[in-house]
């Protein structure tokens, strides 16, 4: 199975240190932001469309991050 290296702080583009960062100190988990950091455009599309629609709406973003741990794990996805 194909692995995607996580980027270390000193290997992420200098934009995108903070924001990961950022997140990081709130606690989450900013795996899937170190992956996606090797395409900009697609940590950008990240910041702009799924993080608000994760963080915000009707469903608790804690009940969203628990639905995507099960959905992972039934798919033996462990990230």
């Amino acid at each position: 199975m194909a692995r995607i290296h996580l980027l270390a702080d000193a290997e992420l583009p200098a934009d995108k240190v903070a924001q990961i960062q950022a997140v990081e100190a709130r606690g989450a988990d900013a795996s899937v932001l170190r992956a996606v950091a090797h395409r900009a455009e697609m940590f950008d599309a990240y910041f702009s469309f799924y993080y608000p629609a994760h963080q915000e709406g009707l469903v608790e973003p804690e009940l969203k991050e628990l639905v995507r741990l099960k959905v992972a794990r039934l798919n033996d996805c462990f990230t």
